[in-house]
This record gives C-alpha cells, sequence and structure tokens, in this order.
C-alpha cells in the first residue's frame, strides 16, 4: 500500500492536459444535453466526440510558451472565455434553436431590451458550466506538488502541436466524407458545428465576417448580369384581374410578433385562441401555406422580405451588418407613387438598428416610443401592450389621414413576444397545461394580441379609415422553437418530425381589400412574395425591380418556399436536413423528387446574398437616372 501510496505520489500531470480534458469532455457532454445535434451513425457521433479537441490544442497549448506563474494565469483565463463561449452558445440555443454569429454579437442597441428574456433562459444548473475553472483552482492553489511545473523544450512544444495539426486535418477528412463540401453550407450551423465543433465554427465564422466585409469593396456592377438574368428568366406574370384593385387606398400593415399559423382556428382549453381572426379570414384573402423565412434577425428580418422581396442573410441581421445599403423598398416604391409613409412600433428607436435603418428603406417618419405614453400601468414584458399601442397609435393615423394623400403604416406589434408574460386582468385564456411553461404562456398573448386587433379595426371604422384601407395582417416569424417539441406533440397530438418543424414555420397572411370577397389560398408562398404582390393590388407596376417574390396571386405562381436554412416547401414536398418528404405522408421520400428544386433553391439564397453582401443595388439603379434615389 505504501509502495501504491508513493507510486502515485511521484506522478505529476500537465495542468494544461487536465484543462483540455475537462474543456473537451464539458464541451462534448453540452453537445448531448444542451444543443438537439441530430446523431445519425457512430461516424458522426465519433466526429462530434473529437471536434472540440483540436482547437482546444492550439489554444490552451500556447501556454507551453510560458513560464509556471504566466501559465497558470493564462489556462485559468483561457478556460473561462471558452467557457463562456460554450455557454454563450447554450443560452442563445434554447430560444433561438440556432448558435451564435459576430454580427450577432455586435447588435449591442438590443442589448438593454433583452434583460427579461436571458433571465427566462438560465438555470440553476448553469454554474456546472464552470465547474472545471474550480477543479483548476483547486489544483494550482492546494496541490501545486501534482502538477508539472518544467519549462518545455522547443521539440516538446513542435511535438504538441504537431498532434494538434494532425487531429485537425483528420477531423476535417473524417467530416469531408461524412458530409462533402462542408465549408459551403454557411446556412447550416448545427452541421458546421457537428462536423467542425463549436469553437472552430466560431473561427470559421470570423473568416466568413472579414471575407464578407470585403466583397463590397471588390464587388463590381457586372456581377449583376447573371442575378438579373435569373430573376428575368423565372419572372412570373402577375394576375391582371386583380391589378389595380386597391388603387389609391391606405395601405395598414399589422406584424404580429411571434405568431404562427397553428393557432388559427384552433382552440386551447376548449376556447379559441384567435377568435377575431377566424372571423377576419372569411372575409379577406387568407393564405394558409405561407411561410416566415426569417433568420437571426427575427422581427427586422421579417421587415427586410416585406420591405425588400430580398432573403436576409444566414448570418446576423441585415438591419445591423447592411443598414447604408442602396435598396429599392416598398415604402420608397410608394413615396414615388404619393404615398406618405411611416412605422409605429412603441419601442426603442435603435433597437434592431431600425433609426437607421428605416432611412434606407425610404420611411419617411418613425413613430417610435417616443411618440406614446408608456408606463409601468400600461406596459408587460417588452414594452407597451398592444390594445394601448394600436389605441394610442389611432392619433398618429388621423394625422395622415388630415395630409389627404394614401399613406402606408406599418404596425409592429410586442406583447407576444417571449417569455409571453401577460398580466392577471389582461388574460381571457388559462394557459395550457404542459411541461413547457414558453407554449403554456402562449396561448394567451396570443388571444390579447388578437383581442387588440379586433379593437383596432372596430376604431378604424369608427374613424372613417377602414373602407379606404387596405389591411394586411401577418405573423412575422415562430414563436415556439423546436426546443419545446415534447409540449408541441402533446398539443398537436402528433409527433414534431424535421417534416412537422418545417410546417409549423407558417405564418398567418390575410390581407383584407375593400370590396372583395373573403378566400383561402392555398399556393405554397413566403414573406419575399409580399412585396410584388401587395403593389400590383395597389395598381403599381414593379417588373423591372431586382427581387426575389412573385405575386402570389399570379396563375403562374410556382408553389415555392425557401427558408434561411435552405429548407424548401414545394406544392408536394418539403425538403429539410438533407431529407426530402411527401407532403401527402409526411414520410422521407426519394431524393429525387426535391432534385429539381434544389439547385433553385441554393441558387435563390446566394444570388440574394450577393446582393446585400455587394451592395449591388448601387449599380442597378444608380444606371437608371429616373430610379436614383434623391
Amino acid at each position: 500500500m505504501n509502495q501504491l501510496k508513493k507510486y502515485f505520489s511521484s506522478r505529476k500531470i500537465s495542468i494544461i492536459a487536465v484543462a483540455i480534458v475537462l474543456l473537451w469532455f464539458k464541451t462534448y457532454i453540452a453537445y448531448k444535453t444542451s444543443f438537439d445535434i441530430k446523431i445519425e451513425n457512430w461516424k458522426q457521433e465519433f466526429i462530434l466526440f473529437i471536434n472540440p479537441l483540436s482547437f482546444l490544442l492550439f489554444f490552451l497549448g500556447i501556454g507551453l510558451f510560458f513560464k509556471e506563474k504566466n501559465r497558470n494565469r493564462y489556462i485559468m483565463i483561457t478556460s473561462f472565455i471558452v467557457s463562456f463561449v460554450l455557454f454563450a452558445n447554450v443560452v442563445f440555443y434554447r430560444f433561438f434553436n440556432d448558435f451564435l454569429t459576430i454580427p450577432v454579437l455586435f447588435q449591442t442597441s438590443n442589448m438593454s431590451d433583452l434583460g427579461g428574456s436571458v433571465h427566462e433562459l438560465l438555470e440553476p444548473t448553469d454554474i456546472l458550466f464552470f465547474a472545471d475553472l474550480f477543479v483548476l483552482y483547486a489544483l494550482m492553489k492546494w496541490k501545486p506538488s501534482f502538477i508539472v511545473n518544467r519549462d518545455y523544450t522547443k521539440v516538446s512544444r513542435r511535438a504538441f502541436f504537431l498532434v494538434a495539426i494532425a487531429i485537425a486535418f483528420f477531423n476535417l477528412g473524417l467530416a469531408e466524407t461524412e458530409r462533402p463540401q462542408l465549408l459551403t453550407r454557411t446556412f447550416d450551423r448545427e452541421m458546421l458545428v457537428k462536423n467542425i465543433g463549436t469553437y472552430n465554427y466560431h473561427i470559421y465564422d470570423a473568416f466568413l465576417q472579414s471575407k464578407s466585409s470585403a466583397q463590397r469593396a471588390l464587388a463590381d456592377g457586372s456581377e449583376l448580369a447573371d442575378i438579373e438574368n435569373y430573376i428575368r428568366a423565372n419572372y412570373k406574370k402577375p394576375n391582371d384581374e386583380l391589378f389595380g384593385i386597391a388603387k389609391g387606398k391606405n395601405l395598414i400593415f399589422i406584424s404580429m410578433e411571434s405568431t404562427q399559423n397553428f393557432v388559427i382556428n384552433q382552440k386551447v382549453n376548449g376556447q379559441e385562441i384567435t377568435p377575431f381572426l377566424n372571423k377576419f379570414i372569411k372575409e379577406s384573402y387568407y393564405f394558409d401555406n405561407f411561410y416566415h423565412q426569417t433568420g437571426q434577425g427575427k422581427t427586422s428580418d421579417s421587415e427586410f422580405l416585406v420591405e425588400n422581396s430580398l432573403y436576409p442573410l444566414s448570418r446576423g441581421a441585415v438591419f445591423f451588418t447592411h443598414s447604408q445599403n442602396e435598396y429599392k423598398a416598398l415604402p420608397e416604391i410608394l413615396n414615388e407613387h404619393g404615398y406618405f409613409t411611416a412605422s409605429l412600433h412603441a419601442n426603442n428607436r435603435s433597437f434592431w438598428n431600425r433609426d437607421i435603418m428605416y432611412k434606407s428603406l425610404g420611411y419617411q417618419k418613425f413613430y417610435d416610443m417616443d411618440y406614446y405614453d408608456v408606463n409601468d400601468e400600461n406596459s408587460v414584458n417588452w414594452g407597451l401592450k398592444d390594445k394601448e399601442f394600436f389605441e394610442q397609435s389611432i392619433a398618429h393615423l388621423k394625422e395622415m389621414k388630415a395630409m389627404n394623400k394614401p399613406f402606408y403604416a406599418k404596425f409592429i406589434t410586442l406583447t407576444n413576444h417571449f417569455p409571453f408574460i401577460l398580466d392577471e386582468e389582461d388574460r381571457s385564456i388559462d394557459e395550457y397545461n404542459s411541461n413547457s411553461k414558453t407554449l403554456n404562456r402562449y396561448f394567451p398573448t396570443v388571444r390579447y394580441t388578437d383581442e387588440a386587433i379586433e379593437q383596432f379595426i372596430n376604431r378604424l371604422k369608427e374613424e372613417g379609415l377602414y373602407e379606404d384601407s387596405v389591411i394586411v395582417i401577418m405573423g412575422d416569424h415562430y414563436g415556439i422553437s423546436e426546443n419545446h417539441n415534447e409540449a408541441m406533440a402533446q398539443y398537436l397530438g402528433k409527433e414534431i418530425t424535421p417534416f412537422e418543424s418545417v410546417q409549423l414555420q407558417r405564418v398567418p397572411l390575410i390581407i383584407h381589400v375593400p370590396g372583395q370577397k373573403g378566400q383561402t389560398i392555398h399556393t405554397v408562398s413566403g414573406q419575399i412574395d409580399v412585396k410584388p404582390t401587395l403593389l400590383h393590388l395597389l395598381g403599381i407596376d414593379n417588373k423591372n425591380n431586382i427581387e426575389f417574390g412573385a405575386d402570389i396571386f399570379s396563375k403562374e405562381k410556382m408553389d415555392f418556399a425557401v427558408l434561411r436554412d435552405g429548407s424548401f416547401i414545394t406544392k408536394d414536398y418539403v425538403y429539410t436536413r438533407d431529407i426530402c418528404y411527401d407532403k401527402a405522408t409526411g414520410q422521407p421520400t426519394d431524393d429525387k423528387a426535391c432534385g429539381p428544386f434544389m439547385e433553385k433553391a441554393k441558387q435563390e439564397l446566394e444570388y440574394s446574398d450577393k446582393i446585400i453582401y455587394g451592395d449591388l443595388l448601387r449599380f442597378y439603379y444608380n444606371d437608371k437616372s429616373n430610379q436614383v434615389k434623391k
């Protein structure tokens, strides 16, 4: 026994090795417990297991160049940084079901308004993400005799980094055999994390960020030729019968925060979730196969899609990253046709960088929170309650009406926002009963917004604005992420497969045109189609603009919608996570069925990205003197 004790007491360990092993296993445990990463075979599991190692060897291996005291300090600081990056991704993933990108980190003007949401996402066990730091500190402080305290030779350092390089190439080689052309799939962050690891993914993300920053400086007008040819070749003739049926009418657009289509015509606890919208769609055009196409920019991406008929970026929010670009947006076009254009949102004007971006889009006025009476009594969760917001907005609409010209007024609601908090006196229906507090609270806040819109529509009638206005009501993005699939399965009574997850990305689109009868349109469409559809109804020719959407009423319109993650939906199929599903059965089918649409989906996303990153529209519209921005 004494000999055994003596043997172990003579064994010393490297603090760098301990830090690497602790971070490695902590990361793998986080993969399995905090992220929903789909594993299909033993090779994918092995890649997931080894993918943090090369980064950790490189990053912590720098400590080999330091003396003992500085080495220990470096290891502690580095371990904390790496742990914090992992933890930040976990918290972000809990709501967005996505991984952080550098553009998201630069959205600092949003941070002050995120306090309540972030707090809701934190859990008591999160302290375990930093448990390895306590172990390292304990070894350094109380068991220094167990730690190797020597300088490392050039030979040992070279050997160490050669091993790190070998593991990195081994990892990348395995990943490429499992997923060819992996690094071209920048829109699929789960695929990147699964194969190259969270930390290497962030390094690659930094490379992409620097690359995208250089694209504008190096861009020229010749890059537009292929894009313009593609758009002209895929142009779909709008529905002539509906051209100009709303000419000269006001356009009132209501963006419903986090409202998904699964609540329409449905009940919870025996009560209707959206009783008003259920009635309103009967006297309006209702699109039941309409999808949100947002990325990390959420509501701002929804605005970008509607205003420009361009796709948002796969990383960050266009409102932040490219707010100074040249656009030919819906507000600017309406300005040119005699409209007054305004956005109304009772929030901080700098949130999502709206104060800057709205100028680029052509809005003439932004009614932000300074134009509203906002106090503790009339606010909840993220700010002014929707009923108060709409009621106070009537005065602003009267101002617009007094101008004696048609107006475009966009309203962005707030109450139905994660974490879906609502005062007891504002709750008309009870919460749902599941293991998800988020889903349980979602139904009462959706109902509250439904009631707020009903009151608003009634006020429009009282003020004589209803019959002179086209009223558009649209959900902006999902409210319930895939992290709540178990609770969603309980509510819907079916398993939430990847196919069902895509179907849950449908959001309501309701267009009420005075004098038109109600009709449900089943065409597969998305937010990118809203701009050309509305301009056609208003009698404005939109043929010569660079955009990817089409008039949804068009008899030539293809049943097709591309989501920002590369998934797409057609009349008969859904393609997501590299699997083609038959919509009739919800089951996987031969990939050949989705084959004809794969290149189209990829091409549209890539072309749209090129336009934004290169600010290419500055070349297109500046060459057309009658369309140059003043």
